[in-house]
């Protein structure tokens, strides 16, 4: 019966998303045609606030969040872990920059979701073509970080189901060690309420810890990429206990 009453709760908040992203997706649009830059980013991010808002008041899934007094006023590199869709909806929400994802540019086709995606000062990368998906995420990303913005990449690349580890890839501190910038690693356990690969969320806390950020200068990126994994992984076993079974926070 209780599960009954998820599913029901659940559909509810994709059924709001999908009804309300159609709308709020053409007024970005035609809105896109007068305004650019951050006016334009926090147009598209007010459906994700909004999104996020639904999700606590009817799935009852509920963000803690620690560790933002270690976020820098300079332009930063964010580096969480990846577990659900919840985290790329609640990050805009929750920093206070525009952020500028890299991810793959198939999203871009995605029908509205995409088109509103495409008029924000974003980083779509094409995975097929390796040298030329990291020139433009290097130009890109310094150029964004220059005008304020904070560049956020998932270094597992994609979802990791609770309690498990994805490979860490070192393209976002190679893009801090190429320009500079500092990281700043995030441990999240959102899959507790929203697992990967599922519409069906759970009530309860998701945890978002912020770690301090860790300099670029002098590193390599596969080093440092080794130091912000294992911050990452062993918050996550003290976040989430039972999620590693047998294995401490120092494991």
């Amino acid at each position: 019966m209780r599960t009954l009453w998820y599913a029901l709760r659940s559909a509810f908040f994709v059924l709001w998303m999908a009804v309300t992203v159609i709308p709020w997706a053409i007024a970005v649009i035609i809105y896109s045609a007068f305004v650019r830059g951050d006016k334009m980013y926090w147009a598209c991010a007010g459906w994700l606030m909004q999104s996020m808002w639904i999700c606590r008041v009817v799935c009852g899934v509920k963000p803690r969040v620690t560790g933002m007094e270690n976020l820098p006023d300079t332009g930063v590199i964010l580096l969480p872990k990846h577990q659900s869709t919840w985290e790329t909806f609640f990050f805009p929400s929750l920093m206070p920059h525009p952020l500028a994802y890299v991810f793959k540019r198939e999203l871009l086709y995605i029908p509205f979701f995409g088109w509103a995606m495409a008029r924000m000062d974003m980083i779509h990368i094409d995975r097929s073509k390796r040298n030329e998906a990291w020139s433009k995420v290097a130009e890109q990303g310094k150029r964004l970080m220059d005008a304020g913005n904070w560049v956020i990449m998932f270094p597992e690349g994609t979802r990791a189901a609770r309690g498990q580890k994805g490979t860490y890839k070192a393209g976002g501190t190679r893009l801090a060690c190429s320009t500079g910038r500092p990281v700043v690693p995030i441990a999240v356990t959102s899959a507790r309420c929203w697992p990967r690969k599922s519409f069906l969320l759970r009530p309860g806390i998701v945890d978002v810890s912020i770690g301090k950020p860790i300099p670029s200068e002098g590193r390599e990126p596969d080093e440092l990429m080794r130091e912000v994994e294992a911050w990452i992984e062993t918050e996550m076993r003290r976040l989430d206990p039972e999620a590693y079974p047998g294995q401490s926070a120092g494991t």
